[in-house]
């Protein structure tokens, strides 16, 4: 899948391409190590050029994308939408009930949500620290956070469910 997209008014050619349960990245028809895998709804782990990144993709009322990757956030327009929401692995935002899981092995610093309390899709629910980094875990759907299952302070293996949001 062949994407154009917007991004701090630069116009970037992403060129898509499913390999088993992940994606290989082209970016502006250069050859990059780049590999991409979705680890929940609208969050990936993207290892380019060997480094990793974790990528939190929220679509915004007017169509645009917000993307966050560590400390930065940008805004993204894809400029033939149709080739975005018209792919399954393109949905913008999960259905039903829906786990929240672990997408690595880390330590819960930060519970940024109750239960009980409405949410929107992409955002924050909790932050895992890993390898020295802190990454928030974002909500894949719009809803109302059913169970956070873990505390501040507790270790977490990759997979675990953190959280329910219906």
């Amino acid at each position: 899948m062949k994407l154009d997209i917007r991004i701090r008014e630069k116009t970037r050619i992403v060129e898509l391409e499913r390999d088993g349960a992940s994606w290989r990245v082209r970016l502006d028809r250069q050859a990059r190590d780049a590999h991409a895998v979705e680890i929940a709804p609208g969050i990936y782990s993207v290892l380019l050029d060997g480094r990793p990144h974790d990528v939190c993709i929220t679509p915004a009322p007017d169509g645009a994308l917000t993307i966050q990757t560590g400390a930065q956030e940008f805004r993204a327009e894809v400029l033939d939408p149709r080739a975005w929401q018209g792919r399954k692995h393109g949905a913008l935002e999960a259905e039903g009930r829906q786990p929240v899981a672990a997408p690595m092995p880390g330590k819960i610093v930060r519970v940024l949500v109750q239960a009980g309390e409405e949410i929107a899709a992409g955002q924050g629910l909790l932050v895992v620290e890993a390898m020295k980094m802190q990454n928030e875990i974002c909500s894949p759907k719009s809803g109302v956070v059913e169970k956070i299952l873990v505390r501040e302070g507790q270790a977490v293996n990759t997979g675990d469910v953190l959280a329910w949001v219906s």
